[in-house]
């Protein structure tokens, strides 16, 4: 029985990674900016949730794969923060 959950579960994954491709290729130059700031407040959301769970009093893994997941959506937020920025430069008039 739960090599059919874990089964199911590989299924929605690589269907989600097939659909994330199609979704991306398929978004013009000029949406790139807007979606990238989506992106960026949903990686903000992400660092709360790191933090609540890296947070806890006791030692456990939860506490490291939260400080993990803290540190990487840091880094994605910052990253695409200067992205975004890079990418409004270029519409602005010299």
């Amino acid at each position: 029985m739960e090599s059919i959950g874990l089964i199911m579960l590989l299924y929605v994954f690589v269907l989600a990674i097939f659909v994330g491709f199609e979704l991306i290729t398929k978004v013009p130059p000029t949406l790139h900016t807007p979606l990238m700031s989506g992106s960026n407040a949903i990686s903000g959301i992400t660092i709360v949730g790191a933090i609540l769970s890296a947070g806890l009093e006791e030692f456990t893994i939860s506490t490291i794969l939260g400080l993990i997941a803290m540190i990487f959506a840091t880094i994605n937020v910052v990253g695409g923060f200067l992205v975004t920025d890079r990418m409004l430069k270029m519409f602005k008039k010299k």
